[in-house]
């Protein structure tokens, strides 16, 4: 086996900051950055040109005599060096930067823990040895948190998918971060339970945590931070600590949950969780209307919300993105290719139900609505939302050549400025010259753009997803509002929150994980940009 480390940082493109990701090898051996350090004992925050040297140790033997040792821990079946596995957990397809399987450079072994006993003695391994650790949950993230940028070894999380315990009476259950959030609920089903956030299939809770990520439910139920009691975290050293028990409120000591939540795996890796759960409602019903222009939607949706009427769920389908899913025949009907507004409601009645989605169909109408149907049977509101769980399947078959690339990107903004940046980032794509379709969470200000590109055209498509961002924080919104960090979107942090912010959330992660050898270079960077 050859083992090779790599470390890769992002290089900037003229006029924009870096969002695509350019390898850069170090060959086999140590890794190690070194800098001029003056001591910060006086500091509340750390500049990253103040970070603590540290050295990451991907020598073959190395790696090697710690597989050994690894093998002992989960027995040998659990550890993998295949090229494949190394292939799977260096990257995909729906990430953001540009990776392909011939351009890789994964890390030197995978592991499979299977309990919180043996993340701590797998974790307790790579600190004495100072082997760079990328945590693996699901690989649906696409911003480049499970990159192996530094090599070293990936804990994928796959084998511990245990529900522990489910407590319907205090609506709260307790799970490993394998489980998957579609499995959960299916769990949770027979007690009319449900866990709210619900982003992409393939998500696991681990993962889910780690972004901080919600889904098409986020306008009535909030974020994967709503719903997180407690949770069990490996840190740095091997050390385990739990942050809260169960009650629904506590003050006791610093919130260490919130901490970790959104943290991707840089300050410790979550090997239970204890979650919030909800009473699944009585009376559910979908609608699906469509609208003359991007900007008249967006403008209803800011009037619906404003209102206050409950809305569980409104997603937002450009003609783009309509377009896609009939030619993908991915689903029943054939659909109007018009810019779509996709409703749900719920409520303890029917009545209820009904009256909410009359007066949203009102104020639609006043928004120059073309068309409105709403389904309260089971199997026609699966017809129509089954437009939007298809949305990014159908844009993905309409790529010109197989290898044309995906780039999905988000932003945040507040609900007054949502018809403008939604506006004006169509118009950006059609000036582009690329195909790109608008959609995703507008009840909460939170929209996604699919772009579909050949690599050569990647250019275009930074800049597209730039402009996106740097409107959005403009707007006093956000670079992501649910896809996380990673590598793609750290260096907007700064313009976004500060630079004092950023220097204090990098103070912390060395506080967390002084030898860096957890997620080492996501969120924020811990050594200058090369």
């Amino acid at each position: 086996m050859h083992f090779t480390s790599c470390a890769r940082n992002i290089d900037s493109i003229e006029g924009l900051p870096a969002l695509g990701i350019a390898g850069a090898g170090f060959g086999i051996g140590t890794i190690g950055y070194f800098f001029s350090h003056k001591k910060q004992t006086d500091s509340s925050t750390l500049e990253v040109t103040d970070v603590p040297k540290f050295q990451h140790d991907t020598s073959a033997s190395n790696i090697s005599d710690a597989c050994k040792e690894f093998s002992h821990i989960v027995g040998s079946a659990n550890v993998s060096t295949a090229a494949q596995d190394l292939l799977i957990h260096s990257g995909s397809d729906f990430q953001s930067y540009a990776w392909t399987p011939e351009t890789a450079t994964p890390g030197a072994a995978v592991v499979y823990p299977g309990s919180t006993e043996e993340v701590s003695k797998i974790v307790k391994v790579c600190h004495r040895r100072k082997i760079p650790i990328t945590p693996y949950s699901g690989g649906t993230s696409i911003e480049g948190q499970y990159i192996p940028t530094m090599g070293g070894v990936a804990i994928d999380f796959t084998r511990m998918d245990r529900i522990i315990e489910v407590n319907p009476l205090d609506l709260d259950c307790t799970v490993q971060p394998g489980v998957g959030w579609q499995d959960l609920n299916h769990e949770l089903a027979s007690d009319d339970l449900f866990f709210p956030p619900d982003p992409g299939p393939g998500a696991q809770i681990g993962g889910m945590i780690g972004t901080g990520c919600s889904g098409t439910n986020a306008a009535a139920y909030g974020t994967m931070k709503d719903w997180v009691l407690s949770l069990t975290v490996v840190l740095a050293d091997g050390t385990i600590i739990k942050t809260r028990q169960r009650p629904r409120k506590s003050t006791a000591g610093f919130d260490l949950t919130r901490s970790f939540v959104g943290s991707e795996g840089t300050l410790g890796l979550v090997t239970e969780a204890t979650l919030k759960l909800a009473v699944k409602p009585k009376c559910e019903a979908v609608a699906v209307c469509t609208f003359p222009s991007i900007r008249a939607a967006a403008n209803a949706v800011q009037s619906i919300i404003s209102r206050g009427i409950s809305v569980a769920a409104v997603e937002v389908l450009d003609e783009v993105q309509m377009r896609s899913i009939n030619v993908a025949g991915l689903t029943k009907r054939k659909w109007t290719e018009q810019p779509s507004l996709f409703f749900k409601f719920t409520g303890s009645t029917d009545v209820i139900v009904e009256d909410s989605a009359k007066l949203v169909g009102k104020i639609s109408e006043k928004h120059g609505s073309t068309s409105y149907a709403f389904a309260a049977d089971a199997d026609e509101r699966e017809e129509l939302w089954s437009a939007r769980k298809n949305a990014l399947w159908s844009m993905m078959a309409m790529r010109e050549s197989p290898t044309d690339k995906v780039w999905t990107t988000d932003v945040a903004v507040p609900m007054s400025r949502l018809a403008d940046i939604i506006e004006d980032s169509k118009r950006d794509i059609e000036q582009s010259g690329i195909l790109g379709a608008i959609l995703g969470h507008v009840g909460d200000g939170n929209f996604h753009s699919i772009l579909l590109f050949p690599e050569e055209k990647r250019d275009i498509a930074e800049g597209v997803v730039h402009r996106m961002v740097e409107k959005a924080i403009a707007m006093k919104g956000t670079a992501t509002g649910e896809h996380g960090v990673g590598l793609v979107k750290r260096d907007y942090l700064e313009k976004e929150l500060g630079k004092a912010t950023v220097d204090t959330m990098r103070m912390m992660k060395n506080a967390f994980d002084p030898l860096c050898i957890l997620n080492c270079d996501k969120i924020v960077r811990m050594a200058p940009k090369i």
